[in-house]
């Protein structure tokens, strides 16, 4: 499976529109999309639909199929979408997987404690 490469992107992007002597602002202009965003798919912090991303490659002369690469297929939701989040959304995920754990601890604390009061009585 081929997943779209934020790293291979976001550096593409860059070093293109650099070389062009771009601001972020005036590709925004050029491609239709707005300055932020090509901002955040510079720090590869963003995933561009095919239509933008069509509109990065026609005007920074670049192949969309370069910017794929070949994935294996883990089957795991999580693994493969972790690769499109952010910081922010990767420590929400820890931190709801922590919870989530702890939470799973305090059941079976509290089925064993029970189960030892019932035994007792």
């Amino acid at each position: 499976m081929k997943i779209l490469s934020a790293v291979r992107l976001s550096k593409t992007v860059n070093e293109l529109r650099s070389k062009m002597n771009l601001t972020q602002a005036e590709l925004g202009e050029r491609t239709g999309l707005h300055r932020i965003m090509i901002g955040r798919i510079e720090r590869e912090d963003f995933t561009p639909s095919i239509v933008q991303l069509q509109a990065l490659a026609d005007v920074l002369g670049f192949e969309i199929t370069d910017m794929f690469m070949e994935k294996e297929h883990s089957g795991s939701f999580v693994a493969l979408r972790s690769e499109s989040m952010n910081e922010i959304e990767k420590e929400g995920v820890d931190t709801l997987l922590g919870m989530m754990f702890a939470l799973r601890q305090q059941i079976l604390l509290r089925r064993k404690f029970e189960h030892e009061s019932e035994n007792q009585a």
